[in-house]
């Protein structure tokens, strides 16, 4: 049983930045595909990016090229850097792990995933 808590959020200016953290423990994050998502009042939960234990990367068009996803399995970490933030990244943002260690990151990795409680952010223009 993997437990994660985000941490990061905040209230920020459009143009700004912020990096979330996500700490797991219970188990390893090493080898679990790893993901954040968000959701914003009355939107439907969407996924921003996921890294893969090789740190193969995906993102969505909406956050490509100003988001970063990293990892550091030494920590037990997830990281989200986040930069040029604009409203409409105004949500709440979720970190997701794998229930299984498959190493890579495929369609079923993030199915039923275990779930942090979210972290809220929030960007005014």
């Amino acid at each position: 049983q993997v437990q994660l808590v985000e941490s990061g959020g905040g209230s920020v200016q459009t143009g700004g930045s912020l990096r979330l953290t996500c700490a797991a423990s219970g188990d390893t994050l090493s080898g679990r595909c790893l993901a954040w998502f968000r959701q914003a009042p009355g939107h439907e939960r969407e996924r921003v990016g996921k890294i893969s234990d090789y740190s193969g990367k995906w993102y969505a068009d909406s956050v490509k090229g100003r988001f970063a996803i990293s990892r550091d399995n030494a920590k037990n970490t997830l990281y989200l850097e986040m930069n040029s933030l604009k409203p409409e990244d105004t949500a709440m943002y979720y970190c997701a792990a794998d229930r299984y260690a498959r190493t890579y990151c495929y369609e079923s990795s993030l199915v039923s995933p275990y779930w942090g409680r979210g972290t809220q952010v929030t960007v005014s223009s």
